[in-house]
């Protein structure tokens, strides 16, 4: 009777829920990102400790919408140009190319197939912007040189580790051609280019335009609502052309992130709180999915070699073209560091490996723990790099005044 009434579909949701909820909370008292606490939460009451629940199709289903969420409150915190800006690209481009190289020879040395190295080299092509603007903008650096920089390129490294997955999923199932390449980039440009100039030029002054309407004047939180069928419109449309939704919704979210209402409720306020909820159930949903007997000494040794390859490759492939385009020693250096949180888009590429049986467990649980390891030293990297330039310019400003 108990372990039946513990499989039900509202017991599921309700302790999926309490526990995401709960995981949010347990962060933001130790002052850590929510991502940490509400993975461990999902260790906690997934087959790692206590066997509460398992990862089942509800549980994949609420945990992706909470995923194309995440994206759309992402998305509006930037503009456009945030994203098609050259410089940016070439220090996401290189900074996904030295990663992939290093994270599937890591997977060979340790004796991993070559579908499986392939996805760890894709894996680590990510880079979490939820993560490194959160940190950036608790530092109050999000208008420097180097979070700009950081951020731009995060938006567009994403974009590419996306298209590194779909490319990945074609090498391993041995389909890929100079054809299907062209035909992957021509979508996913063409989705971007026409997507973004639609939702800017009209969907934007659409929300604006419906704001001032009788109806929205009369139900403030009716802007909200269509603000939403954007977004999963725009899903709809990456899914269809073989993007993901999560694209789809991020793009939908750079287009009305600069639309100021006057009448109605701000929908990026409500999106936050759908974000607080559904977010928090995709990164518990996780640690569910996560099997910590599925470590083995090898497994161990691998993911602290991994650990190490993530940090290092992201560095090095960004401090080297931000360096080259002007960008000074320091800035470059943060620049890199900034970049090296993988988080939930590796974590998403972990979990579509494994859902299609391209990796096994011993890898999944290497890939998420890698990404909640460089979740946790990006930010104490980030605050001593920043802190020791600001405390250094402080000084040297209060040398010249006694002068």
């Amino acid at each position: 009777m108990a372990e039946s009434l513990l499989s039900t579909i509202e017991f599921q949701m309700s302790l999926l829920l309490f526990v995401a909820l709960a995981g949010y909370l347990l962060a933001a008292r130790i002052n850590q990102s929510a991502v940490i606490g509400e993975i461990l939460v999902g260790l906690l009451i997934g087959p790692s400790l206590l066997g509460l629940i398992t990862y089942t199709d509800f549980v994949r289903s609420v945990a992706h919408l909470g995923a194309v969420i995440l994206l759309f409150v992402i998305g509006l915190e930037f503009k456009l140009k945030d994203i098609f800006n050259f410089k940016y690209s070439i220090i996401a481009l290189v900074g996904v190319i030295i990663p992939w190289i290093g994270g599937f020879y890591t997977a060979k040395l340790f004796g991993y197939g070559f579908g499986s190295a392939v996805f760890v080299g894709t894996a680590l092509t990510a880079t979490s912007i939820a993560i490194t603007a959160n940190v950036l903008r608790e530092m109050g650096k999000l208008q420097t040189d180097a979070a700009k920089a950081i951020i731009g390129a995060a938006v567009i490294d994403d974009v590419l580790s996306l298209l590194a997955l779909s490319m990945s999923e074609q090498i391993v199932s041995g389909t890929l051609s100079a054809t299907s390449i062209g035909f992957v980039l021509f979508n996913a440009s063409a989705f971007l280019i026409v997507g973004a100039y639609v939702g800017n030029k009209f969907l934007s002054r659409v929300v604006a335009k419906v704001d001032n309407t009788k109806i929205a004047k009369k139900f403030p939180e009716f802007v909200f609502i269509f603000a939403m069928m954007i977004a999963f419109f725009y899903a709809m449309i990456a899914e269809l052309i073989h993007l993901s939704a999560i694209v789809g919704s991020f793009i939908a979210g750079v287009s009305l992130g600069s639309v100021v209402l006057r009448h109605s409720k701000d929908y990026k306020e409500g999106a936050e709180y759908l974000h607080i909820i559904f977010a928090s159930i995709f990164f518990v949903s996780l640690g569910i999915l996560a099997d910590f007997h599925a470590l083995t000494a090898n497994v161990i040794w691998f993911l602290i070699a991994l650990t190490i390859v993530a940090v290092l490759t992201k560095v090095i492939g960004c401090y080297i073209p931000a360096k080259l385009l002007g960008m000074s020693h320091q800035d470059s250096t943060v620049v890199g560091f900034g970049m090296s949180p993988r988080g939930e888009v590796a974590m998403i590429v972990a979990l579509i490996g494994l859902n299609a049986g391209l990796i096994k467990q011993d890898i999944y649980v290497s890939l998420v723990l890698m990404s909640l390891l460089t979740t946790i030293l990006t930010p104490i990297v980030l605050r001593n790099w920043l802190y020791k330039k600001s405390f250094m310019d402080a000084f040297k400003k209060k040398r010249v005044t006694l002068q």
